[in-house]
């Protein structure tokens, strides 16, 4: 969890640089809605095809056959799938580009009668969207290696993303028709370099995957038997986030990119803690449940969970007590007004309401997918969805754009209730006496720490413009002071131990 947490954390850093300098150059306009549509569409089938659906039907497979059979059983089970994923996804990568100006005008009608918003969209997406097939393969590889308990590779491959845009807007925007162009450029190379990445450490690790004929074995129906539920699953998740788009892309111009920034703010914890943890917890409880071992899937669903809230509390504490400090701070220069930091951090607000929840959901559903049950999720995704679609419709009139993640941060509670009563009859993810005394304990601390922010918040506030200097500053003195009496209150309390970050930090440089 540190490794994968770790580079997860300095992939983050890079893509705040990135964010920081889309925000100085592209600003909230027209562009910017144009490029972000862009940039959701490949992303949203990926997190469909690679990262969702695939990946927690292939995981627990391939753990398992590793397990039963050993690695060359298990490499051959591998190979044959990568073979099965080209013969869809190219066709389907095909069929997208072609189809491409009706695809923009269903996932953002608000654009069609904007011609500059409209046509940046298709265009900019032609040259995103073969980001998708890189990252399904990338995908496959990644999870072979964190089966094999090699986590760091497939964890550092978004660094590479990262560096791809940044050097795309200090360098490609001089060679481009617009930033846009540029960043859409970047996002090919992106993929490009990812899947580089994976096959040298595939190599070098002496894992034997190679692109042959896909046979239809049985072991692949069952990957087709999980992901079908899993597809589905993944899919009405991810409606939300068009159907987010498709109401955002009917607001003011604007809207788009205030959900966009505020977004990147709520996805740094959630991708450090939930995804890192995530990750690294599907191999290990996959195999805990194929060697019927209660008390270790018990021991790892708890303890995953425990770090998950000592993080993910707090930072859903910081991100709503002083939104506009830290989207002031981060984003407003340039073309990024001062206007458009108040929009976004009322945006910011929303989504830090459910930030704990969907962290805490993650690890859920891990213990779904361990289990090789993918269709219980997928019954809790279609409720979620369809009333997150309903109070999205609701808010967005008395809240305008915040009313968005509004709904967003309510619904994610609800999965996570959902997602827990349907466990309950699993002892293995039940809550032991530990996580039940932590829960408590982190709760209080992050309070007392919450009201601190607010009183400092307000005392550090000036009236007149203030420097970047001072915003730096203040900033980074809110930080300490949040970190001062959070991990004081922690470690006092009992609910972190020295030695417990010492026995972490042992085993990460390991």
């Amino acid at each position: 969890m540190a490794t994968v947490g770790g580079f997860t954390g300095l992939s983050r850093i890079l893509g705040f640089i990135r964010d920081i300098l889309t925000a100085a150059i592209l600003g909230a306009g027209p562009i910017a809605d144009a490029f972000f549509v862009a940039l959701k569409l490949p992303n949203f089938f990926r997190r469909i095809t690679a990262e969702g659906a695939f990946s927690v039907s292939f995981i627990p497979l391939y753990s398992e056959t590793l397990e039963k059979e050993g690695p060359e059983k298990a490499q051959i089970f591998a190979s044959n799938a990568m073979g099965v994923m080209l013969l869809i996804m190219v066709p389907f990568t095909l069929l997208a580009l072609i189809a491409m100006p009706y695809i923009i005008y269903v996932i953002a009608p608000g654009f069609h009668n904007d011609e500059i918003r409209y046509d940046l969209a298709v265009e900019l997406s032609h040259i995103t969207f073969s980001y998708l097939l890189f990252m399904s393969l990338t995908a496959l590889l990644g999870g072979v290696l964190n089966a094999h308990d090699r986590f760091a590779p497939f964890a550092a491959a978004p660094i590479l993303f990262n560096i791809s845009l940044i050097i795309a807007l200090l360098v490609f925007v001089e060679f481009s028709e617009t930033a846009g162009h540029a960043m859409a450029y970047g996002i090919a190379l992106a993929g490009i370099s990812q899947l580089l990445l994976l096959i040298y450490f595939i190599k070098r690790h002496r894992i034997h995957i190679q692109i042959k004929i896909p046979e239809f074995t049985a072991r692949i129906k069952k990957l087709f038997h999980l992901m079908g539920p899993g597809v589905i699953g993944a899919g009405v998740m991810h409606i939300n986030l068009f159907i987010d788009l498709v109401i955002a892309s009917l607001l003011s111009t604007g809207a788009i990119s205030y959900l966009y920034y505020a977004d990147r703010l709520n996805q740094l914890p959630l991708g450090v803690i939930a995804i890192a943890v995530s990750t690294v917890l599907l191999p290990m409880l996959s195999q805990a449940v194929a060697a019927k071992d209660d008390n270790e899937t018990k021991r790892l669903f708890n303890r995953s969970l425990e770090i998950c809230m000592v993080l993910a509390l707090p930072a859903a504490v910081a991100l709503f007590t002083i939104p506009e400090t830290l989207i002031g701070t981060l984003f407003e220069r340039g073309e990024f007004t001062s206007q458009d930091t108040q929009m976004a951090a009322t945006v910011l607000m929303g989504y830090a309401i459910g930030l704990p929840a969907y962290v805490a959901s993650k690890i859920f559903a891990t213990s779904y997918w361990s289990r090789q049950d993918t269709a219980s999720p997928v019954k809790i995704s279609i409720i979620v969805t369809v009333i997150n679609i309903a109070l999205s419709i609701a808010l967005v009139f008395p809240f305008g754009v915040a009313g968005i993640a509004i709904s967003t941060g309510l619904v994610g509670w609800l999965q996570l209730y959902l997602l827990y009563r349907g466990a309950r009859s699993e002892k293995a993810v039940s809550f032991d006496e530990r996580f039940q005394s932590s829960i408590l304990k982190i709760a209080v601390i992050t309070l007392i720490m919450a009201l601190a922010l607010m009183v400092c918040d307000k005392y550090l506030m000036v009236e007149n413009n203030p420097s970047e200097a001072y915003k730096i500053l203040r900033l980074i003195t809110l930080i300490v002071i949040g970190k001062i009496i959070y991990f004081s209150g922690i470690l006092g309390w009992g609910v972190l131990k020295i030695s417990d970050m010492k026995t972490l930090l042992t085993k990460a440089e390991k």
